[in-house]
């Protein structure tokens, strides 16, 4: 059998984007120090010419919490703080804003992701999969990941492991996403680190499955024991690295231009589009 393609088809380009992964280090129960670390990355993205910027989660209660009395004290509701200062350089530096941080709730604490423009908190995206001692800290998230028409195109957001579920990372792609960010802290394993870290290959897999751009904002450093990854990068819907990881767990901002029209037009030939070629009857 063969297969002949016709010769006008081209996968559509543009729009254009530039988006920055920031790759920060952070210490827990530093917030005031997290906070200026944040700000300088974002500042630094900005003179860079980005327009979506993402942080780590937990940026800025940092991550490795002795007790819940201690997350507890670093959490703050979503008008606290951080939402209101990322909407001042949001507002200030003409971007968007998408990061991690400990929402306290009531008497709820959740690892959330804010998405932040001009016009202040966009949306709150609780973490649904909670990895290892997290459930000691932190109710799961119910709802789905939000996608939010922005000035810089359709946003989505999930955390760290949330990133692991196909099931779950498909719901932004077929809702039109045109990027999915994603505020993550990947604990340094070494047996998966070489040649390129497994959690960068699984987000460049979710891109190329969903014909979606995903970026990753990881930590970097070492914090109570634990050193953390420095995987951050961006990866355009075609799953091809644009930008990161670095070689070295040092701070970072990676910048890329990502095409926007690689998200829009998700076909992957004359005949084929990941996601119309779908069986969902099947799968059950």
């Amino acid at each position: 059998m063969s297969i002949e393609e016709p010769t006008d088809w081209a996968p559509s380009s543009g729009p254009v984007v530039v988006v920055a992964a920031c790759q920060v280090e952070l210490a827990v129960g530093r917030p005031a120090d997290n906070a200026e670390a944040v700000e300088e990355a974002v500042r630094e993205a900005a003179a860079l010419g980005a327009q979506l910027v993402v942080v780590p989660e937990l940026a800025t209660s940092g991550y490795v919490f002795e007790s819940v009395a201690e997350a507890r004290s670093l959490a703050e509701p979503l008008d606290g703080d951080t939402v209101t200062r990322w909407t001042a350089l949001a507002r200030d530096l003409g971007l968007v804003v998408v990061g991690g941080l400990a929402e306290l709730a009531g008497d709820e604490l959740f690892n959330v992701s804010v998405i932040v423009d001009a016009s202040g908190l966009r949306a709150a995206y609780r973490k649904v999969h909670l990895w290892d001692a997290e459930p000691d800290f932190f109710a799961a998230g119910e709802a789905r990941p939000p996608v939010v028409d922005t000035a810089v195109g359709r946003v989505s957001t999930v955390v760290c492991y949330d990133l692991e579920f196909p099931e779950w990372t498909r719901l932004p792609g077929l809702d039109d996403a045109d990027v999915l960010a994603v505020p993550t802290n990947w604990p340094a394993e070494p047996s998966r680190m070489s040649p390129t870290p497994a959690e960068v290959v699984k987000a460049q897999s979710t891109a190329m499955v969903n014909r979606m751009a995903v970026v990753c904002a990881d930590r970097c450093g070492t914090e109570r024991g634990v050193s953390w990854l420095g995987g951050s990068a961006v990866i355009g819907a075609d799953g091809r690295l644009l930008a990161g990881p670095s070689a070295m767990a040092v701070p970072a901002v990676h910048v890329a231009e990502v095409d926007l029209g690689l998200s829009r037009d998700k076909r992957t030939g004359p005949r084929n589009h990941p996601l119309h070629d779908r069986r969902p009857h099947l799968y059950s």
